[in-house]
């Protein structure tokens, strides 16, 4: 039994236990640097990727470690990374198959990595990386949002819409958010040019000629939030049904996107009918857009917004928290 466990007065017995959950720190390949995490981010992908919502697309083995966006210190740097070193202070979001940022260490591409913003901390940072990324991608490789637009931003108070109120703001746009009355203090402060209470009032009955949606819920959120939209608007989702576009750019083979394009049949149908373009976004890692975003931090145009921050050994109670959707910003880990 090691000191540390005699100290804290755990049993042979449960020390026993204890090391069939523990995992040996991983080994780093030639292109990969390992990452003492100081804090991971908890988002909605991580349940549901627990609950096994997303298979069709996203199908890991279990059991799993869950988490996807860090903050951490550089461990050991891999024979061909040049870009990092140990101590240096990063941040990222790995490819898809290297989930598990919610351990002590993490061996991750180089490529996926950034140096984190000099002036915030672990935690404040590892809440950046997968909004910040899946909101950048959105706004400038789906929708092509311009300067002087329109964008509804749904769920204003939450995870990604309190850094989506903000990088639009900061590409010129004039934003109207959804937000309970609690949360309106909140996007306001982002910049939030408009507000409606989604408790008392139905947003496509008071919104039209919009540019632009960004919507985060899908189902009769998405369906109604078409009713917005001029022709030729753009719709991005989190969580509508991927259509056949979507099978092609994830190449997810000929069956996976026939199977798709089948079950988006409703979304292509509303498409037609309101004359707009509709894509769901899946994030990807990409260092160059995560140095960007650092910028804009130091800077001070971009604010991290955190709303809870638990101990990792807390982790199932912070996916609660999250799936309640309570949260207003981000939920993060913090790895002692």
């Amino acid at each position: 039994m090691t000191t540390m466990m005699k100290a804290m007065g755990i049993s042979r017995y449960h020390q026993k236990q204890l090391e069939e959950f523990m995992l040996p720190i991983p080994a780093i390949a030639p292109d990969e640097v390992l990452v003492k995490v100081h804090a991971a981010s908890v988002n909605p992908v991580d349940y549901k990727i627990r609950d096994g919502v997303l298979k069709l697309l996203i199908n890991y083995r279990m059991p799993l470690v869950l988490g996807f966006d860090f903050a951490g210190t550089v461990a050991k740097a891999g024979s061909q990374v040049t870009r990092f070193k140990v101590g240096d202070e990063v941040y990222g979001l790995p490819r898809r198959t290297m989930v598990g940022t919610f351990a002590q260490f993490f061996a991750v591409k180089a490529a996926d990595i950034a140096l984190k913003p000099k002036n915030l901390d672990f935690e404040q940072a590892a809440s950046v990386p997968l909004v910040g990324l899946t909101t950048y991608q959105a706004f400038n490789e789906l929708m092509g949002l311009r300067s002087g637009e329109s964008i509804l931003i749904q769920a204003g108070a939450g995870g990604i819409g309190t850094f989506a109120i903000q990088l639009a703001k900061i590409m010129g746009a004039y934003v109207a958010t959804t937000a309970s009355e609690k949360g309106r203090a909140l996007v306001e402060r982002l910049g939030a040019d408009e507000v409606i209470d989604y408790r008392t009032t139905d947003f496509w009955k008071v919104l039209h000629g919009y540019d632009c949606l960004y919507d985060v819920f899908g189902g009769k959120s998405l369906d109604e939030g078409f009713k917005i939209l001029r022709r030729g608007g753009r719709v991005v989702s989190l969580n509508g049904t991927p259509n056949a576009r979507f099978g092609k750019t994830q190449r997810l083979g000929f069956w996976k996107t026939e199977a798709l394009r089948v079950a988006s049949l409703p979304l292509t149908l509303r498409e037609k009918r309101y004359d707009v373009t509709y894509n769901m976004i899946f994030v990807r890692p990409d260092a160059r857009q995560l140095a960007i975003l650092a910028g804009l931090y130091e800077e001070g145009r971009l604010v991290p917004v955190v709303d809870k921050v638990f101990p990792l050994a807390e982790a199932q109670a912070a996916l609660d928290y999250s799936q309640s959707g309570r949260a207003k910003g981000k939920i993060v880990l913090k790895v002692e």
